[in-house]
């Protein structure tokens, strides 16, 4: 069973949860700052370990007319500001090679997007960062074949790695959840995240956006805690219906204390009794 140190957290399978939260697309350093101040003042009261999340490009909008965010250079401010804020470590992605080293020397967590989950050369650029590398488990994928693509980011020295589940393709415009993947993938040892929003998106769905179940959002999260896992995966937002990017599937902010209150809960007792395949 690995550990992973990011910033001041021990993330693992069996540490207590860690919470990687945030708005799905970077706005304003003050729309950031509000989100990761709640989210913060909710972890702190809960014990929750708390990573904040943003992304400052989405580059695989569904349409040309979706809006992709405020650009890698203002992102990076941002995101730097919350850090030193609000001592929290910080998780954004990245789409091509030369993001991977302009963003490790800001976050603490790169993340590969699903999409790009095989591109080899973006995996050893990742792990040549020395950041911790997040990885989405490519909704073509299988979750006995993420052991493959960790291992390319380990063959650059990095085993600094997290794993991801966010669904898996399933006819047209729909995701599912298999959670045998989530033992299956800790079988590498390494830490597991559970996407509880982006497994609840409908891709594609409304024409020239993406649409989602975000009610089901808080289930996949709940299911998945129970199982115990490194982490869970939420993005929130005050607004979910207008805000700028998969706002079907985001939890609003407002029930984000509940849910991880119950989050917590399912996590101690999980941990107490883990399950092993």
């Amino acid at each position: 069973m690995k550990n992973v140190q990011i910033g001041g957290l021990t993330v693992g399978n069996d540490q207590p949860l860690t919470l990687i939260a945030g708005p799905c697309q970077l706005e304003t350093l003050d729309h950031a700052r509000m989100i990761a101040e709640t989210l913060a003042r909710i972890c702190e009261g809960t014990g929750t370990q708390f990573v904040f999340k943003a992304s400052y490009d989405k580059a695989n909008r569904t349409s040309l007319k979706g809006r992709r965010g405020v650009g890698m250079e203002a992102g990076l401010r941002i995101l730097e500001t919350i850090r030193a804020e609000f001592g929290c470590p910080v998780l954004t992605d990245v789409h091509d090679i030369p993001q991977a080293e302009a963003a490790a020397k800001v976050v603490d967590v790169i993340q590969i997007p699903a999409f790009l989950c095989r591109q080899t050369d973006l995996l050893l650029a990742a792990g040549k960062t020395g950041c911790v590398v997040n990885v989405k488990k490519g909704q073509f994928l299988a979750p006995w074949d993420m052991p493959n693509v960790a291992d390319k980011v380990a063959s650059t020295g990095n085993d600094k790695i997290l794993l991801t589940e966010r669904g898996v393709s399933f006819g047209y415009n729909t995701l599912i959840a298999d959670m045998r993947s989530l033992p299956i993938m800790a079988k590498t040892g390494y830490p597991v995240i559970m996407d509880a929003t982006h497994s609840v998106q409908q891709p594609g769905g409304q024409g020239g956006s993406s649409g989602g179940q975000r009610e089901f959002a808080p289930v996949m999260a709940r299911t998945a805690v129970s199982l115990g896992i490194a982490g869970v995966f939420i993005e929130t937002h005050q607004d979910p219906d207008n805000a700028p990017s998969d706002g079907p599937n985001m939890v609003r902010l407002d029930d984000m204390p509940g849910l991880i209150g119950s989050l917590m809960q399912f996590d101690a007792l999980a941990k107490a009794d883990p399950f092993r395949l």
